[in-house]
């Protein structure tokens, strides 16, 4: 398989760590030294179905950011589906996913000046079919850098166990980055965590702070997971939804409580907190709503849905109850899709900004 094309494995010492946005911002930056950039993802967990291909949603995300002329399959080549642990301890294809794994490998770095890899979760992730973290990065001949949450001991702590297992794969962890760090503490944990990875034997690289607008949800995948449908404005789907709340008292009381980017939980026949949300829509400043969510199957009367569409209000129809759809929103991780164009450009100039390039390739050997 090629072993000539620079590359970089970016790993996590948990899950929802940060991996795709330092990937993110990492293909941007490097955009600017290298004219034509790889990208991998060899085990995903979360995919969709394109053409015929179950494909991980981070590939996707890429793909479409960068326009990676790559076939998707190839960024994409392993998609652990249901069944797949199950069926992967019946027939033991080992040889058959390392094989798929480095041919894409190949082609995703084909004609490619650097390869970024993306890991899935910590580094033992996948040891169940023999594809760790640890082991694909040693199948990849890559080196690793590290993403950690915020804090001291607790990140320090999990470094520590995750460079273990990729010391014993005989893989070089070259840095680390730390991501969700409280803006107000970065300087003294910086300081304080700088010394504690080099005791490690493992460099500080970065420091990223907590950009808590890129763990808000948009109307689209609240509406994805309460298994809602809209009714009026789709296109406005990508609205934040910054606090959610249950439009439950009289309307009087329900708007004197409301926060810029309120996300409105009411059943749809309650056309009093409806009318309300209309005329909140309506305000100069364009209102403090980021959208409605009628609980419960109930439409509004069709005078009052027109009302509705007229309204610069996105509208989703659930099944659900309000307090179902609350806890459901409560419990939603949130992804960076394709359409989150503000994220994207953010979550760019945060890695462009807090995690050292020059250093990184250097660490690379680049």
């Amino acid at each position: 398989m090629n072993t000539v094309t620079p590359r970089i494995f970016i790993a996590a010492t948990e899950q929802d760590t940060g991996k795709t946005t330092v990937s993110l911002g990492l293909y941007k930056a490097l955009q600017k030294r290298f004219a034509q950039i790889g990208y991998i993802k060899p085990v995903g967990q979360r995919f969709t179905e394109v053409d015929g291909h179950r494909i991980d949603d981070d590939s996707i995300l890429i793909q479409s950011t960068f326009d990676t002329r790559v076939p998707i399959e190839h960024m994409s080549p392993i998609a652990v589906e249901p069944d797949f642990t199950r069926r992967y301890i019946r027939e033991a294809n080992h040889d058959t996913l390392v094989r798929r794994i480095q041919n894409s490998f190949d082609r995703a770095s084909w004609e490619k000046e650097f390869t970024i890899i993306e890991g899935s979760g910590h580094a033992g992730v996948g040891s169940v079919f023999d594809l760790s973290n640890a082991t694909v990065a040693r199948l990849l001949h890559s080196k690793v850098v590290l993403l950690a949450p915020g804090g001291i001991g607790r990140p320090i702590d999990e470094v520590a166990l995750n460079k273990a297992l990729f010391d014993r794969e005989g893989v070089e962890v070259v840095g680390v980055v730390m991501n969700k760090v409280l803006e107000e503490k970065i300087d003294t944990i910086a300081a304080v965590a700088m010394r504690g990875f080099e005791r490690l034997g493992i460099e500080l690289l970065g420091v990223m702070p907590l950009q808590k607008s890129l763990a808000v949800p948009s109307l689209d995948q609240i509406g994805r997971k309460i298994r809602g449908s809209f009714v009026a404005n789709p296109d406005l789907g990508r609205n934040l939804a910054f606090e959610h709340m249950i439009g439950a008292p009289g309307s009087g009381n329900v708007f004197r409580k409301l926060t810029p980017g309120t996300l409105l939980i009411t059943p749809g026949d309650r056309e009093d907190i409806i009318l309300a949300a209309i005329d909140e829509a309506s305000t100069p400043c364009g209102g403090r709503l980021a959208g409605l969510i009628l609980s419960d199957d109930l439409h509004p009367h069709p005078s009052l849905l027109d009302m509705l569409r007229q309204s610069t209000l996105p509208v989703i129809v659930s099944p659900s109850d309000s307090h179902t759809i609350a806890r459901r929103i409560h419990s939603l991780t949130i992804k960076i899709e394709p359409g989150d164009a503000a994220k994207i450009r953010n979550i760019q100039d945060l890695v462009a900004t807090n995690v050292n390039i020059e250093r990184l390739l250097e660490k690379t050997g680049y």
